[in-house]
């Protein structure tokens, strides 16, 4: 996905629900950086948007089945807007105060900062988001004592939560190869 086809899809979305200010989380949250550098090819590899609307966070969740995975745009655009809910994504505290905002085409998203959106994939601990959060590090858009420094004001669901996203972060100083093993 890049950021044209994102602000398309919330022109979409605004064209639906009314409203104009929608938080991107997850892996499209990087292309807040878009207008101030390349964005590594790993790191835009998904077809979903997660993301809610700013003022009424449940609202996003009516647009399931016009924007939704298998709606007609998806069909049509081969992207998918996924509703989610502000409470979703673990994150640091401070992290609404670093949303980057970005306005087109009517509508205006705010992005995660990408250390912030960083953190929330650690917290997951999945394969893809790791190499996520890896391809951001090798490009200078993440910075690993960041995410050091960010997971210690970081309330996460549960102390598994918070072991496997340490452990992530341990995995990540390793060579590649050596932290897939």
């Amino acid at each position: 996905m890049n950021a044209q086809a994102l602000f398309d899809l919330l022109a979409a979305a605004k064209a639906e629900c009314g409203h104009v200010d929608y938080v991107v989380v997850g892996s499209v949250s990087v292309l807040g950086m878009s207008e101030v550098c390349a964005i590594p090819a790993g790191m835009t590899v998904s077809i979903d948007a997660d993301c809610y609307t700013l003022t009424d966070p449940p609202r996003v969740f009516e647009l399931q089945a016009q924007l939704g995975e298998g709606s007609a745009y998806h069909r049509l655009h081969g992207i998918y807007l996924d509703p989610v809910s502000p409470k979703l994504p673990t994150l640091p505290d401070g992290w609404q105060q670093r949303l980057i905002r970005i306005a087109r085409g009517g509508v205006t998203a705010h992005f995660l900062e990408p250390n912030d959106a960083a953190v929330s994939k650690l917290a997951r601990a999945e394969p893809r988001d790791l190499r996520w959060v890896r391809a951001g590090i090798s490009a200078g858009l993440v910075s690993l004592l960041m995410l050091k420094l960010r997971m210690r004001s970081t309330d996460f669901l549960d102390a598994q939560e918070q072991v496997a996203a340490l452990r992530a972060i341990d995995a990540l100083a390793l060579p590649a190869g050596e932290a897939e093993n």
